[in-house]
């Protein structure tokens, strides 16, 4: 009865709609230091959308069909031209882009032979994730509105992709067995480390025994 006399507010009205996938939207990602979107969706396709004329920019089909695209990724790490893109076929993908759209290949492909629904994670310094999520909301917000207005994005943050750019890049991926972790390097498509490691009577358990599943996770390196 509480609930019933509640006075709830109105949805607010969206910024904008971006409408052009013909399957289901599995993911979405923007761009940390441009006025784009990433979205991929559950028929293979990844399109990168400019946000301030409400368009799309691209279209690709980065994976199969049958299974789809479940995540698309860019940071800071990666660079001002590059985005990762992860299918339920077990294939992690690292794509450049450019004002022609994606590259025709990958530049980089991470077979991982885990076939889950959890969505990899870029790693990152602790002050990295804390400086640039809000960086990359407040100015993806900010340029929105100053392209409905007709003024010129701002660049503020693309100095700082570029820094942070340099140096290796990681990124956790949930391992073939469900209770495991891999860390992988996108520069060698090398696996570095499996957490955790197998080892004694923990060993000798099922992931249905141990009862350890993930759904989520986040990776910082300090």
């Amino acid at each position: 009865m509480a609930e019933q006399g509640m006075n709830r507010r109105p949805s607010p009205d969206p910024v904008s709609v971006l409408r052009g996938h013909r399957a289901s939207v599995a993911d979405i990602c923007f761009h940390p230091s441009k006025t784009i979107l990433f979205s991929g969706s559950t028929d293979g396709e990844l399109r990168i959308w400019d946000t301030v004329q409400h368009r799309t920019v691209s279209s690709s089909w980065v994976h199969s069909a049958a299974h789809g695209v479940i995540c698309v990724a860019a940071s800071p790490v990666l660079g001002d031209n590059k985005v990762i893109s992860q299918g339920r076929d077990g294939s992690v993908k690292c794509w450049e882009f450019g004002e022609g759209g994606l590259s025709r290949t990958p530049l980089l492909t991470i077979k991982t032979n885990a076939y889950h629904f959890c969505k990899l994670s870029i790693a990152k310094s602790p002050s990295e994730a804390l400086e640039t999520d809000d960086l990359e909301i407040n100015k993806i917000v900010d340029d929105m509105q100053r392209g409905e207005q007709g003024d010129q994005p701002t660049d503020s943050t693309i100095s700082k992709g570029k820094e942070l750019s340099e140096g290796p890049k990681y990124v956790a991926i949930a391992g073939e067995q469900s209770s495991v972790v891999e860390i992988w390097d996108v520069n060698t498509a090398e696996r570095i480390v499996e957490l955790p490691h197998s080892s004694g009577s923990l060993s000798n358990q099922t992931p249905n025994q141990r009862g350890l599943f993930f759904f989520s996770f986040r990776v910082f390196f300090p």
